[in-house]
């Protein structure tokens, strides 16, 4: 009988054992938290960050908008207050009756004695305004000092000096090397005149007025030189005032009325127009 108790006695111990045992493991105790040193706040030395992606969106619409209006180069040619150099220099053998005849109630005709003229003249133009128009009327203009020396190779006067003053309109295309004009000219002259010395059909005394047209086409090489070529009239005459009322006439004045071609060079004076970038 102890022997079976003391059996059972082990056998409980055992169980109870086990079963301390099998309790759950003891958790370790969480560590506290390490709080920061209190201090003036800690600076991020790298820049604040940017919205790209709106940057580069105004970029490309601001791009877009400039590129949308397409420059202007000859904005950098013809403009208000541009001074220009030209020399010109005619060929003028066709004779012709005077275009504005039906003005002095004259008939339109011509005289057996004919002329060449070989105007060469230097000018000063003034561009005074800046382009302005629609399409072909698109242009601006321009007013021209002339002092001009004209040799006679054919007619019995030989040489006439002359200074007049011109008004010219530019027609400018957008973005073309190329633009016609237009201009009148209008002067005072001396001329050798033969008439009083009894040449017939020449003219009748030294002091002379002069008119002209003239049409062609500049071309620009860049905004400093450019060339032209056309067409132009030149009159000359002393309207009448070397003639006297009857019954002493005096000496008639005939005039020179000729055509012919005319070549230009065209030069800038002073530097390049200063402008915005964007224009």
């Amino acid at each position: 009988m102890a022997g079976l108790w003391a059996k059972a006695t082990v056998f409980g111990l055992a169980i109870l054992f086990a079963r301390f045992g099998q309790g759950q493991t003891p958790q370790p105790h969480p560590q506290p938290a390490v709080l920061p040193a209190l201090g003036p706040p800690a600076i991020d030395p790298r820049p604040p960050s940017k919205d790209v992606s709106a940057d580069s969106n105004s970029s490309v619409l601001v791009h877009r908008v400039v590129s949308s209006a397409p420059v202007d180069r000859n904005r950098d040619i013809y403009y208000k207050n541009k001074l220009e150099f030209a020399l010109d220099v005619g060929w003028l053998p066709f004779n012709i009756p005077f275009p504005f005849d039906f003005m002095t109630g004259d008939y339109y005709n011509t005289y057996p004695l004919k002329y060449t003229l070989v105007p060469v003249a230097a000018s000063l133009r003034w561009q005074m305004s800046e382009l302005k128009g629609a399409w072909v009327l698109r242009g601006n203009w321009d007013l021209t000092c002339t002092g001009s020396v004209t040799a006679i190779p054919r007619g019995p006067e030989t040489r006439y000096f002359a200074y007049m003053m011109a008004l010219r309109r530019n027609f400018v295309p957008r973005n073309r090397k190329a633009a016609p004009y237009f201009d009148w000219r209008a002067g005072l002259g001396n001329i050798d005149a033969k008439g009083p010395l009894g040449v017939k059909y020449a003219q009748g005394q030294n002091f002379t007025f002069t008119l002209g047209m003239a049409s062609g086409l500049r071309y620009n090489f860049n905004s400093r030189y450019g060339i032209s070529a056309g067409l132009a009239w030149m009159h000359v005459s002393n309207a009448d005032l070397s003639q006297r009322p009857p019954p002493v006439w005096g000496i008639r004045n005939y005039g020179i009325n000729v055509v012919g071609p005319v070549f230009g060079i065209d030069v800038r004076l002073g530097g390049p127009r200063k402008h915005s970038k964007v224009r």
